[in-house]
């Protein structure tokens, strides 16, 4: 609702917020950039940005023309630029005006996308490592401009004065920095020299640096001679240069690829998207590493490095490599530290994702043996592809390795013996029924692990003939031959108090024979007849409450777990002939133990305590009959 004015309402007065230039940095260093290292980063930043502008004046001038020249001698910083420069209301607006950027000026606006920089603060990571920053400046948008000086000052002031032509005869632009004690880490020559490196090795403008000692180098905007300066950016990126043969090409790339990440690749996958004008390499690991760790990539975005650990360019299933890459189109995000988030980003990402499916595709279709180690090292990354890939799942599920009860195989391979494959829901189920499902010539895969289950259920998708079902212990069960009734008859006592023993774990117990005779049980208990047990015990002690209610109205049967003994098995033949009451239960107990030791499950606490307590029942029971 909008009250009338009257004299007890004053009309309200225009203010101008107070900016704290100190909190203002300190909020930087803190919040926006990860390290005061990044200084570097952004004077190069600006400067090959001035050149961008100056060579939109002089699009004919030569690539050599202009550069950008570094000096360190620990005492001072000086980056220098023959970029465009400033004129002397450019460095009011700009330089004295926090978070204004010239590249936003309208007379360059549409010159945009062929900036690095987007949000006019960089100058102020400066003030990280300096209280000072000193600027000289001359605009090349004009002849005979003037030449301008501007310091800042850590505490908010600045000056700015006119200097005579003589200070700077060409154009461009001079930043110098006077170090604080506490940023000698970061200033230094050598450390200069290496961020210089490391941010600026692939930037398309000649970049060189002096440290004093071999000449005068960068002259610091007094236009004497420039003496000999080391080259940063020698040599252009790897997947820019011309090689002799494609052998050739191939071994630089994956020196390159080892040079940067330390290891030498299992192979390397050029990338090039000329949308977004991106180039670069993805070099694939040459060993596995941990189900979903994704790897940071170096990101460049128009050769200045962007990021060592941007995530984001790849899909999380593409943990089995690590990209270079050097882009114009992508947006870097305030700190320009990352990638921001939006629909090109989305776009790359994808085109990234088909670029390796065909490189996967091609080593399937050509290069068996590239494969074969590929899928060794990284069978799980595929298997998550393959997840939701179709075509890569015709492609490449034949090939993959899986754990089944002929040892570890290819699914092409195992279906060839086994018409009908029977999947475990879990490693300790595959486990504890292995061995014998191998012995009745069962064919059984675990399906426990990450992706397995789902793929394996897809393979009469690839080859029809096969049938795939999820195994049922009654299947397992009914492949156990029984004994014969005089042998049951001679056993039902035994049974009986075996029965009686493990009541507590809701276990029977049945006498069967199976292969092989050295294994004296098999326990049959899936985590999900477990799960069913534990809640109903929990409805019964629950009883009469609420929670019993609620508990009570979803109650089954629950599964009972089976312990089989294999009357093959010399141990299981003295076993149940045993008359003693005490004896015939410990006995139960054990092989009850040692067949749930033997599923590799994790134990209850009672489990746990009983196979102590049989354990050591037994030994007394020998002991006395020795005695």
């Amino acid at each position: 609702m909008n009250l009338p004015r009257t004299a007890a309402t004053p009309a309200a007065a225009d203010h101008t917020f107070q900016v704290d230039l100190r909190g203002l940095v300190d909020l930087l260093s803190h919040h926006l950039y990860s390290s005061p290292r990044v200084y570097l980063r952004e004077l190069l930043q600006n400067a090959v940005d001035a050149l961008t502008a100056r060579r939109g004046l002089e699009p004919g001038a030569p690539a050599e023309a202009f550069g950008i020249r570094l000096y360190a001698d620990g005492a001072l910083v000086r980056v220098e630029d023959d970029g465009v420069g400033l004129t002397e209301a450019d460095v009011h607006t700009f330089l004295a005006t926090i978070g204004r950027s010239s590249k936003r000026a309208e007379q360059i606006a549409e010159q945009r996308g062929d900036f690095i920089g987007q949000f006019g603060i960089g100058l102020l990571s400066c003030f990280l490592v300096a209280d000072e920053i000193h600027v000289v400046s001359r605009s090349a948008r004009t002849p005979d401009a003037p030449v301008v000086e501007w310091r800042g000052r850590g505490d908010g002031s600045y000056t700015i004065r006119a200097l005579p032509a003589s200070a700077r005869p060409r154009p461009g632009t001079t930043v110098t920095l006077t170090p604080r004690a506490d940023a000698g880490e970061w200033t230094r020559p050598a450390r200069v020299h290496a961020l210089a490196r490391h941010f600026g090795s692939l930037l398309r403008h000649p970049v060189t640096f002096d440290d004093g000692t071999g000449g005068t180098g960068g002259t610091g905007g007094t236009g004497g001679a420039r003496g000999p300066a080391a080259r940063i950016n020698a040599e252009p990126a790897p997947w820019a240069r011309t090689y002799p043969t494609p052998g050739a090409r191939s071994r630089a790339l994956a020196a390159y690829g080892e040079d940067v990440f330390g290891f030498t690749p299992l192979d390397t996958i050029e990338l090039d998207l000329p949308a977004v004008g991106l180039k670069g390499i993805a070099c694939v690991l040459p060993e596995a590493v941990p189900a979903g760790r994704r790897h940071g990539h170096r990101v460049h975005v128009k050769g200045m490095l962007l990021s060592e650990q941007a995530e984001e360019i790849l899909p999380e299933w593409a943990f089995f490599v690590r990209c270079v890459i050097d882009a114009e189109g992508l947006r870097p995000t305030a700190s320009r530290e990352s990638l921001y988030e939006d629909d090109t980003l989305a776009a790359v990402r994808e085109a990234l994702a088909e670029r390796l499916r065909a490189w996967i595709a091609r080593a399937a279709a050509s290069d068996p043996d590239l494969l074969t180690r590929f899928l060794q090292a990284h069978h799980l990354a595929v298997k998550s592809l393959a997840v939701h890939d179709d075509e890569i799942l015709r492609m490449l599920l034949p090939w993959l390795p899986f754990e089944t009860s002929d040892g570890h195989t290819t699914l092409d391979a195992f279906a060839r013996t086994h018409r009908t494959v029977l999947v475990t829901s879990s490693v300790e189920e595959f486990r504890q029924i292995a061995a014998i499902a191998s012995a009745a010539g069962l064919g059984v895969v675990n399906g426990g692990y990450t992706y397995d289950r789902e793929l394996v259920h897809r393979l009469p998708e690839i080859r029809p003939e096969v049938s795939v079902a999820d195994l049922d212990p009654a299947v397992l069960t009914a492949h156990l031959d029984p004994v014969d009734r005089e042998t049951e008859l001679a056993a039902a006592a035994y049974l009986a108090r075996a029965r009686d023993a493990l009541a507590v774990f809701d276990c029977d117990v049945a006498l069967r024979t199976f292969q092989p005779a050295s294994a004296p049980a098999l326990l049959i208990d899936s985590r999900e007849a477990r799960h069913e047990r534990t809640r109903s015990q929990l409805a019964r002690e629950q009883e009469g409450g609420l929670w019993g209610d609620i508990l009570g109205a979803l109650r089954q049967e629950a599964p009972r777990a089976q312990l089989i003994l294999n009357q093959l098995n010399p141990l299981v033949r003295t076993a149940v002939a045993i008359e003693e009451p005490e004896l015939a239960r410990t006995s139960a107990e054990a092989l009850y133990g040692q067949a749930a030791l033997l599923s590799r499950r994790p134990l209850r606490p009672a489990e746990s305590s009983l196979i102590n307590r049989s354990f050591l029942d037994l030994l007394a029971h020998a002991l006395r009959k020795d005695s």
